[in-house]
């Protein structure tokens, strides 16, 4: 039997401090070579551990196989070039310095087939994989060859396919693809962004999710939600089109955020993984705080289709926090399940 309200996380998980830098995002690694491969493998094991410790039921590498969520991806790509690079907006929020697509884009080999085969040797348990999403990943770089946002969506998405279709094959239970751009480029989703997620599931016959957040707990996020007033409506404008795609999970942010739960009736019939967890706060949540977000969730998701989440990845929390809110994030989803059996 399937258990009701299983766990897991949205991505990112601490890297211990011999890896990446504590409590630093996107840190540069510490070891090279076959040292930083070994390292990598330690590192999985060690947040594997943290989540099945802690009870998560559906488990990840935690990234600690990716220094970046997207770039990490990008560089394994032909056609980007990382020495040629250029300032762009990231997201309409924040400036970065991004490399630069100099012509057509292709995956050589694949990119995280090894590490996924190496974590499902690990555990029994589901694994879920993260990749970027098509609309994501341009929003990270400067495109001077096909000078057109569309064009080279829909050649991610061609490449996606190839990356899932893989992971797949190597033992991945659901692929989840971040799309954080999809709560910024509204009329893009609609017209193009959705469709371009689609062609990266095509033939896909694992679960598939789509992470759709306000972003990491850094300055530049938590400063833009400022802006956002008491209502953050932006999942209005895309979950109908969502509610009819061929995604089967959606994953989004819902604890210490200002998203109306009655939102979440606009994509009733998907699983959701409902974010329980603040990543922007050292605080730690008790069971009960887990509990009423799930409580209002359900309102409006079925149980059978509910899986209690965190709202983003963890990276830049220090271990200690991050397995305390997993804990924590656990013992919620339990008291619903017995409220829910009772």
């Amino acid at each position: 039997m399937k258990k009701l309200l299983p766990t897991s996380t949205a991505g990112s998980l601490p890297k211990p401090a011999w890896l990446a830098e504590p409590e630093t995002l996107w840190s540069p690694w510490k070891l090279q070579n076959e040292e930083l491969v070994e390292g990598k493998q330690d590192a999985l094991r060690l947040s594997l551990e943290d989540q099945q410790q802690t009870g998560i039921d559906i488990v990840s590498d935690g990234e600690q196989t990716r220094q970046h969520f997207v770039t990490t991806f990008i560089e394994h790509l032909s056609g980007v070039d990382f020495e040629k690079r250029e300032t762009v907006r990231i997201r309409n929020r924040y400036d970065a310095s991004v490399p630069t697509v100099v012509g057509a884009v292709s995956r050589p080999k694949p990119v995280f087939a090894d590490d996924a085969k190496f974590l499902r040797q690990q555990t029994d348990k589901p694994i879920k994989w993260a990749l970027p999403g098509p609309m994501t990943m341009i929003d990270t770089l400067y495109d001077s060859h096909y000078k057109s946002r569309e064009k080279l969506a829909w050649e991610f998405a061609k490449i996606l396919n190839q990356e899932a279709r893989e992971l797949e094959a190597a033992g991945v239970d659901i692929i989840q693809f971040d799309e954080p751009a999809f709560n910024v480029f509204f009329d893009e989703v609609n017209d193009w962004g959705i469709a371009t997620l689609e062609r990266a599931i095509e033939g896909l016959k694992c679960e598939t999710a789509v992470h759709i957040c306000y972003g990491y707990g850094i300055k530049a996020n938590t400063d833009w939600k400022k802006t956002l007033g008491s209502e953050w409506r932006q999942y209005e404008s895309i979950f109908p089109q969502l509610q009819k795609s061929n995604i089967d999970i959606v994953s989004l942010e819902c604890h210490n955020s200002h998203v109306p739960m009655d939102l979440l009736e606009l994509i009733r019939g998907k699983k959701v993984m409902v974010g329980a967890i603040d990543v922007a706060s050292n605080i730690i949540e008790t069971p009960e705080e887990v509990a009423n977000t799930l409580r209002k969730a359900l309102k409006f998701v079925d149980a059978d289709k509910l899986c209690p989440c965190t709202n983003c990845g963890m990276a830049p929390l220090s271990r200690h926090v991050a397995k305390a809110k997993l804990a924590a994030l656990n013992a919620g989803a339990e008291i619903i399940r017995r409220e829910l059996s009772a």
